[in-house]
């Protein structure tokens, strides 16, 4: 029998979770942070960076306890049960499904200048585009087809190019022009306060920066050693990405012409041009200009290339839930999950020919960010219902610490915008849909009395966003302020209630007992 082959070390795996937190986002990061909140957007990225470790710390001592595939959909199974896993890895698979035709249509369009013939004058892709699209998504997959092993080592040289060019450019920036008066003028260091600094960790795009360090959670199950390297590489990813994000950061500020800044930071703006070619350009170091072209085309890549591989192991999950068809869970004969590769390809194929771009990123938004919420309800559960399992981190004061990490997951759903947040819930019901069809005359499988929280829980924060501050059609109701409040309301109430919804003992170890590994030294078998 194949079987998934445990060859992703500490050095492959933190390369995985930082090429997917450090991604295009950067090129533009720096901009939205000070516009919202002016060089106080330093401590923007430093308040986002302890938020989203809070909430990776509750997945690392999951996953290195049970260093399973696809954890994202699979990990609930044991604590809530069908629907809620259901729930997590569908979000999850469906928003990873839209990655890759993304990242391509991204790679694209910086590539645009240099092959006009890729796109109509609409801004779409020609039929010639969309053909080389395609086979860009199809190299991905022969990269992931060839072995987790050949896979994270072409992902590391990528990444690594990922993580240097963004750090040369902040060294270059530095040593060329670094005018440490923007800090304090022409406003001051904080020109928009508290209110400022948190949009800019909300709206600015620093808390989803750093959103990629999941990939470390769906590749577990192909840890060389689980209990070190994967809170090793988790904590050492978001380390690693947040002293680059600041740096560039803090580079950014300094090397702006103070004329720039003469009607203050909400307006500074680059017409035409990219921010850091702007800057770039200002500065004098136009040679930069063409290796910052490369990190446009490379950080995409890099994106849809681990998220291709994370993807094929949440349908794997999905398909050990009973939710996808049991020949996803196939594996080829250098233990790769080739089925779920090829699906996820077909339905990949699928956006990119037939959904507008602009709804497919809505959709990628909308799908991914709900699944952030398991982690902390789970490490809580998993307390009790696993108590003599071995871990290698235990994250302390688990009650308050998983109640503040479930606060900051609905706080990341609510930050993406009304707009994002009715497409999420559209998704979901499309999944409930295909649920109650895949457990047809089976109802009292889906473990509907441990899912009851999620009624509330997502209807409540569907109202919030509603009418409140974030995304397009929202109403605006409810002040900056009261909003994040009845968030962590909500999500402080829901926290508890889920936590006592819990599996009861004799379901949840007939559920792990189906899983093929406990032991993390063992290797996970494949069917």
């Amino acid at each position: 029998m194949a079987e998934l082959k445990r060859d992703i070390g500490l050095v492959g795996l933190t390369f995985i979770s930082v090429g997917g937190i450090i991604g295009s986002g950067w090129l533009f990061g720096p901009l939205l942070a000070v516009q919202h909140a002016g060089p106080a957007a330093v401590l923007s990225w430093v308040i986002g960076a302890v938020a989203m470790f809070i909430l990776a710390i509750t997945f690392a001592e999951i996953s290195a306890m049970l260093p399973i595939p696809g954890g994202i959909a699979r990990v609930p199974q044991f604590s809530h049960g069908n629907i809620v896993a259901m729930t997590m890895g569908w979000t999850a698979w469906i928003g990873y499904n839209t990655t890759a035709p993304i990242e391509v249509e991204a790679m694209l369009s910086y590539l645009a200048p240099y092959a006009r013939w890729l796109h109509a004058p609409s801004g779409d892709l020609t039929a010639p585009g969309q053909a080389v699209a395609l086979a860009f998504m199809v190299f991905f997959v022969l990269i992931n087809m060839l072995g987790v092993k050949f896979f994270a080592r072409v992902n590391t040289m990528i990444t690594s190019a990922k993580v240097a060019i963004p750090i040369l450019l902040s060294v270059a920036l530095i040593l060329s022009r670094f005018n440490a008066e923007n800090f304090t003028q022409p406003e001051g260091f904080a020109p928009y306060g508290l209110k400022g600094i948190m949009a800019a960790v909300s709206t600015g795009g620093v808390i989803f920066s750093f959103i990629g360090f999941r990939h470390v959670v769906d590749m577990a199950g192909e840890v060389r050693n689980p209990k070190f390297d994967i809170p090793a590489a988790l904590v050492l990813s978001i380390i690693m990405c947040a002293a680059i994000y600041l740096g560039l950061q803090i580079a950014f500020i300094g090397s702006l012409d103070p004329q720039m800044l003469v009607q203050g930071w909400a307006k500074l703006s680059f017409a035409g041009e990219g921010p850091l070619d702007g800057v770039i350009m200002s500065v004098g170091i136009l040679w930069f200009i063409s290796i910052l072209n490369v990190g446009s085309v490379i950080g995409p890549f890099g994106n849809a290339l681990v998220a291709t591989g994370s993807n094929a192991r949440i349908a794997m999950a999905l398909s050990q839930n009973g939710f996808l068809p049991a020949r996803i869970q196939h594996l080829s004969a250098f233990g790769v999950p080739i089925w779920a590769l090829v699906l996820n390809f077909v339905i990949g194929t699928l956006f990119l020919l037939t959904i507008p771009f602009e709804t497919v990123i809505a959709l990628n938004g909308a799908a991914i960010v709900l699944s952030f919420a398991v982690g902390p309800i789970a490490v809580v559960c998993l307390r009790s219902l696993l108590p003599d399992r071995p871990r290698s981190i235990r994250v302390p004061a688990v009650g308050f610490v998983g109640m503040l990490a479930f606060a900051i997951a609905t706080l990341i759903v609510y930050w993406s915008g009304w707009d994002t947040v009715w497409r999420l819930g559209i998704t979901l019901l499309i999944g409930l849909l295909l649920l109650l069809v895949r457990f047809r005359g089976r109802l009292e499988q889906m473990d509907l009395k441990q899912a009851l929280w999620l009624a509330p829980y997502l209807a409540g924060l569907g109202l919030i966003s509603f009418l409140g501050q974030f995304g397009d059609g929202a109403l605006h109701l409810i002040p900056f302020g009261w909003d994040i409040l009845l968030c962590t309301l909500l999500s402080s109430t829901i926290f508890w209630i889920a936590v006592r919804s819990a599996l009861p003992p004799e379901k949840f170890q007939r559920y792990i007992a189906e899983e093929e590994v406990l032991d993390p030294s063992k290797p996970v078998i494949g069917l």
